[in-house]
């Protein structure tokens, strides 16, 4: 059993119903939706009705939401292992809608109270199996979401279908979308994933094993906490894809807390939204359990989109060149000019540190800041590392 699960009882197990159909039962609760745009609660679980507590708290102040909301799974009767052994599955109420068309009135209104949530540059992910999935992407494209990818969680470890009469169901979705469709600012830290993975680009099929084991909490009876807890590998994923250290990430249907865990390893603010009393006393005690990394780990590798834009004549406004100064490639086969103006000179070529280095090769395009050389005593050196030593001081401040 997890050190974190013997400390949790978990009460009123599956009372649970369906988001948004019955006021907040605690006073905590009502406190948290009694007023429009209620500072926001960082690092906190709130008790209360998903829909309500979002639409009580400030607008644009999330970076990221993510959403496990209920599947609807349509369950009819008890499963049954071959052996006649019940299969613990998702038959809580908070599963269950009455028809396709409430539970597509539930999302559409959970859907709309997170985009208001969400800054211009954030970002939804959204997960599901294809009970739901289809239907909350619908729903999303519909109120303005735009869909920048849909990734597959491919497990491992899935369970078997018992009954043989369909495929094992051995994947779920999740659906990431920017708030808008012409936002160009939100967060993905391709660079990071791809050092993450061996120096191979991220893709959008993720193997990953079912939670299980000592990371499935469970109460003083070995019964699960939660019957869809997530791994927290998935979490972890997600938010180094899509976050910076400190931004605050927003999860309406907070569960165990698998979302809160994985932002408090990684240096990320959340906020959980759990209508059930228990599943939220689970997830507090959890998370407070967990050991964050240290600060200066959290550092995000980032590419050339996410460094400050330089142009060369910044060089010499910084006086780190002169004019009349005189660049060459790395081997002294081309010579060039620099001019006041920030263009170079070369023969009868006159312009960009870009075109003039094409120019002299004979080539359609260069890249002049790795091609073009300054030799200060040390032996020709790129320019680019000039840039680098203004980046620099942007970054300090100097």
């Amino acid at each position: 059993m997890s050190p974190i699960a013997a400390t949790v009882r978990v009460q009123g197990r599956g009372v649970g119903e369906d988001v948004g159909r019955r006021r907040p039962r605690t006073a905590s609760a009502r406190v948290a939706i009694a007023g429009a745009a209620a500072p926001l609660p960082l690092d906190e679980v709130i008790v209360g009705d998903s829909i309500a507590v979002m639409e009580s708290l400030p607008a644009g102040s999330v970076d990221v939401v993510f959403a496990d909301p209920p599947y609807n799974l349509q369950l009819e009767g008890a499963l049954h292992r071959p052996d006649q052994s019940r299969v613990d599955a998702v038959d809580d109420d908070w599963d269950r809608f009455d028809s396709f068309a409430a539970y597509d009135d539930f999302t559409r209104r959970w859907l709309a109270a997170a985009r208001r949530l969400l800054k211009p540059s954030g970002t939804l992910w959204v997960i599901g199996s294809y009970h739901n999935i289809f239907r909350v992407g619908a729903s999303l494209q519909d109120l303005g979401y735009w869909v920048l990818n849909d990734v597959v969680w491919v497990k491992s470890n899935p369970m078997p279908n018992f009954r043989g009469r369909r495929f094992a169901n051995a994947h779920e979705t999740m659906i990431w979308a920017a708030r808008d469709r012409d936002e160009k600012g939100y967060t993905f830290n391709y660079h990071a994933l791809k050092a993450f993975n061996d120096d191979l680009q991220m893709r959008s099929d993720w193997t990953l094993p079912i939670c299980s084991g000592g990371e499935r909490l469970r109460d003083d009876d070995g019964a699960k906490v939660h019957p869809t807890q997530k791994p927290e590998a998935l979490l972890y994923r997600v938010l180094l894809a899509s976050t910076k250290p400190g931004d605050v990430v927003l999860d309406p249907f907070f569960g165990s807390g698998t979302t809160g865990a994985a932002a408090r390893k990684l240096g990320r603010r959340f906020v959980g939204i759990e209508r059930d009393e228990g599943y939220a006393a689970a997830a507090r005690a959890r998370i407070a359990a967990v050991e964050p990394a240290p600060g200066g780990s959290l550092e995000t590798l980032a590419g050339k989109r996410g460094v400050p834009r330089v142009p060369f004549g910044a060089l010499l406004e910084a006086g780190l060149v002169a004019p009349g100064t005189e660049v060459t490639d790395a081997r002294r086969r081309h010579r060039a000019l620099v001019r006041a103006d920030g263009c170079l000179e070369s023969g009868g070529h006159v312009g960009s540190i870009h075109k003039v280095g094409a120019l002299v090769q004979g080539l359609e395009a260069c890249n002049g800041w790795t091609f073009w050389h300054l030799d200060q005593g040390a032996g020709p050196q790129p320019i680019d590392a000039l840039r680098e030593r203004i980046r620099a001081a942007f970054a300090t401040g100097a």
